[in-house]
């Protein structure tokens, strides 16, 4: 059978057994995107990002590297994937049309989609969406009119997801769980000679075991001078008496990811890391405190930069206090929609939820990285993760 007959075959008996969430939650996710298109003066929304289009119909699938669509109108939504994918679309997604294009046969995909957007005059993509391909849009907006092309769905779409549901913050507090248990069985194996991918492995077995979905993001394990350069990973290095061990880990539940950062003294640690350990602690505390709803994401960062120039004049950070965190797929758990950081003027509001990244390194020497995901709530931010800031001292 082809891809249209496997479609059809499956989903006679199997549509919408893999939904993430009930039926309602997808429907109020939709409508609010709709209201939000109304009111921007908007006729269709054309997502490419595998997390956008997870948002608001549910389809999900570990190939991501392939092209994905949702087109939504005010009466319609279109989920446009590879041959290959249409079985994880009948399972997974609520969509109204499943209309699937030959894996290798890329000119397919062009002619459906336009179809759709053909009556539309206002449509808004995203620019920055990693998923859209410049030999799609743009043949597509020649076919159309590029007037008709608005890069706005970024904006419409953040201000959709940065804020959690009921349901999404129940799948954080299953990740945080899972991430927790990933993390025990990570340091109760750290002694002299393991390697630090034997380290990895040893949490993403728990994780696994827990009931974590494959990882946006992998495991990451570092040790030593190499702890101290951001976003190296674990490479077969055996870990020595002295060092200091990094590890960064995020379970995923249904497809949501809570992280959590912890750092391992294999022995008494250097005043200077228990200095730094000291000083991540001390930004937690000021960014919690200062994230309530209606502060600016800037104001909160401002006052988390202060205390870091004041102590922090030899070592390394992003200057990224906060990122979103929410439903994400490979290569990232980072949601993109919201940053605490210089320049980010978005309100703070109930219910948001943002991993805070308090690594800091002293670049060839050593990196200390101790973090909590936290929900903001009224009277400001809260963990949902359990670190309790504490440096773990092993031998």
């Amino acid at each position: 059978m082809d891809h249209k007959d496997y479609y059809r075959t499956l989903a006679a008996a199997h549509r919408g057994s893999e939904l993430p969430f009930p039926k309602e939650e997808f429907d109020a996710r939709l409508r609010q995107a709709r209201k939000e298109m109304q009111q921007q003066g908007l006729d269709a929304l054309l997502l490419t990002s595998p997390a956008d289009i997870f948002y608001l119909c549910g389809y999900h699938t570990f190939e991501v590297s392939v092209h994905a669509a949702l087109v939504v109108t005010d009466n319609h939504t279109l989920l446009q994937v590879a041959s290959i994918e249409t079985g994880p679309a009948v399972v997974t997604a609520q969509v109204d049309e499943v209309v699937g294009y030959r894996w290798e046969q890329l000119d397919e995909v062009l002619t459906p989609l336009s179809d759709s957007l053909s009556n539309c005059r206002a449509i808004a993509f995203d620019g920055s969406s990693p998923g859209l391909r410049y030999g799609i849009i743009h043949p597509l907006q020649l076919r159309l009119g590029s007037e008709h092309f608005h890069d706005s769905a970024f904006d419409l779409m953040a201000g959709l997801r940065l804020v959690k549901s009921a349901r999404e913050l129940d799948c954080l507090a299953q990740s945080a769980r899972i991430s927790a248990l990933g993390l025990e069985a990570a340091i109760d194996a750290i002694e002299p000679g393991i390697t630090d991918s034997e380290i990895a492995a040893e949490g993403a077995k728990a994780m696994h075991a827990a009931g974590s979905e494959f990882f946006s993001l992998a495991p990451i394990v570092t040790a030593g001078p190499r702890s101290g350069i951001i976003h190296v990973n674990h490479k077969r290095n055996p870990v020595r008496k002295g060092e200091s061990v990094f590890l960064e880990f995020g379970a995923v539940w249904q497809r949501y990811t809570a992280p959590i950062m912890r750092t391992v003294s294999l022995g008494p640690p250097e005043r200077e890391i228990q200095s730094a350990a000291e000083l991540c602690n001390q930004l937690e505390r000021i960014l919690c405190e200062a994230m309530k709803p209606g502060v600016r994401f800037e104001e909160a960062a401002a006052q988390a930069q202060q205390a870091f120039d004041s102590r922090g004049a030899d070592l390394f950070h992003s200057g990224v206090f906060g990122y979103s965190v929410g439903a994400q797929f490979p290569p990232s758990w980072v949601e993109g929609t919201g940053f605490i950081a210089k320049g980010q003027t978005r309100e703070l509001a109930e219910n948001m939820v943002f991993h805070l990244p308090l690594c800091l390194r002293l670049p060839g020497r050593w990196g200390v990285g101790l973090s909590n995901t936290v929900k903001v709530t009224r009277s400001g931010a809260i963990p949902i993760t359990d670190h309790d800031g504490r440096l773990v001292v092993r031998g």
